[in-house]
């Protein structure tokens, strides 16, 4: 899998913010068998726009098309300095993601985790702006190498160890989202990773975005790892399969992350659920213009196909996209 040079996109997509860039392109997900078109004038905003506080009505008139039970819009960043803005429609009669209820428990994180996870957030928005948020991920773990960024991180691996009870417990029982989704941020420094495995495959059902982007996203980084590592860690591909049908943007870039991690061996078993559960989605991704967004997709529909790495790489440098998509259909 070395020779994907894909987007491991970190926590920047936001909601509707007109503090953002300009948008540069605008993707969908979910359309069905609504049109692009139709989608595009409900949604009455185009590339080039920047958001406003009349721009939060065009979820409530996507929702008003025929059929559709919830749009949802979420901006992320960014592609040649400009925004990205995903548009996501599910339709009514379609299976939903369950989730578990949200959990009311008082307890929280130490404080210095908390402020550990602000000196993340802004150590991380600096080096976005720097263009200097690449990772190294060869200890199972996502560490920047950008200083600052990296320094935060290293400082998470201690803490992690000391407060492995804590982060567990804030996971499963916090009734604060906050403090859940920065408990599976945390937790992923652990030195023993396959202890918290299980941990991190529960909070993919929590109810909150979030938590289930942070959870994700380390599961994604330790498949990564797990792949070129003699010490295999066992993490199911099924939750993640799932999650390629969701309505939230965020959910299907990290599941699409984690599946190409998965199935670098590739698994028969993975590869036929897949194909069985997952080719509309993983079509619509692999379609999406952001290159970084939609490699991970694409790579899927080629080993589904049964196409070599090698050949899979070459028709995404010769932009060959709907060659790879037609063979995986078949």
């Amino acid at each position: 899998m070395a020779i994907w040079l894909v987007l491991l996109v970190l926590q920047v997509s936001t909601p509707l913010d007109d503090s953002f860039p300009p948008i540069g392109i605008i993707d969908f997900y979910g359309l069905g068998a609504i049109s692009e078109r139709q989608v595009r004038d409900a949604l009455q905003i185009k590339e080039g726009d920047t958001f406003s506080e009349e721009s939060r009505e065009a979820r409530r008139r996507l929702e008003a098309l025929p059929g559709i039970a919830q749009a949802r819009l979420e901006l992320a960043c960014c592609e040649a300095g400009k925004s990205i803005l995903y548009v996501g429609l599910q339709h009514k009669g379609a299976p939903a993601l369950v989730f578990r209820p949200a959990p009311r428990g008082a307890i929280r994180l130490p404080l210095e985790i908390v402020k550990a996870g602000q000196d993340f957030e802004a150590a991380l928005g600096k080096a976005i702006i720097k263009g200097d948020a690449a990772e190294d991920r060869s200890q199972g773990h996502a560490l920047g190498q950008n200083p600052e960024l990296r320094a935060v991180q290293e400082r998470f691996v201690s803490l992690a160890n000391r407060n492995l009870s804590r982060l567990r417990d804030v996971l499963r029982k916090s009734a604060d989202p906050d403090q859940r989704a920065l408990a599976a941020q945390v937790i992923a420094y652990v030195d023993n990773k396959e202890a918290i495995v299980r941990d991190l495959v529960q909070a993919m059902h929590d109810p909150d975005a979030d938590v289930r982007n942070n959870s994700m996203r380390a599961l994604a980084v330790m498949a990564d790892f797990s792949h070129s590592s003699p010490k295999k860690r066992h993490i199911p591909a099924t939750p993640f399969v799932e999650m390629l049908s969701s309505i939230e943007w965020t959910d299907r870039n990290k599941a699409s992350f984690a599946l190409l991690g998965l199935t670098a061996d590739r698994d028969p078993k993975i590869l036929s659920e897949l194909r069985a559960r997952a080719l509309t989605p993983l079509t619509e991704m692999a379609r999406w213009k952001t290159p970084g967004h939609a490699q991970a997709a694409f790579a899927l529909l080629g080993r589904i196909a049964g196409f070599s790495e090698e050949r899979i790489l070459a028709a995404w440098n010769s932009g060959d996209r709907e060659a790879v998509i037609a063979a995986a259909s078949r």
